[in-house]
């Protein structure tokens, strides 16, 4: 098997195009939630914390001199980005704990009304009859 077949072979699994989704919607759903925490949550907290907007903290290690620009450690950015990796954490935990909870909710359905196999017909009936007088005349 040649490598190109075998990379076309793998390229169309189903899993893997699954997974191409999948990251296509996160990264979607991640710039969602990036909007959601610097647009709405972070306003409030500034507010609450006397107006703090962690994005410009920072250390200056080296000042800013003529057109070269000041080194600086940007810890206030770093803070915001573990802020938005706990809030899509969770709201990735929420939506699974909601679909696992739906999902045993129908789990629960299942074994609680197990169906009645089905009736059989009357073709079945009939060719069950006349199997069973056929095996007493044997």
């Amino acid at each position: 098997m040649s490598l190109l077949s075998e990379f076309k072979e793998f390229a169309v699994k189903g899993n893997v195009v699954d997974m191409a989704v999948g990251i296509i919607v996160g990264a979607a759903f991640g710039k969602i939630v990036s909007s959601l925490v610097k647009d709405i949550i972070m306003p409030p907290v500034g507010l609450l914390l006397g107006g703090v907007n962690f994005s410009d903290l920072n250390v200056v290690l080296k000042d800013a001199q003529g057109e070269v620009e000041a080194v600086t450690i940007n810890y206030g950015v770093f803070i915001q980005t573990i802020l938005d990796f706990v809030i899509v954490a969770f709201a990735i935990f929420v939506a699974i704990k909601a679909m696992n909870a739906a999902k045993r909710a129908r789990e629960e359905e299942v074994e609680a009304a197990p169906e009645a196999p089905p009736e059989p017909s009357d073709e079945v009936k009939l060719l069950t009859e006349i199997r069973d007088l056929m095996a007493k005349q044997s």
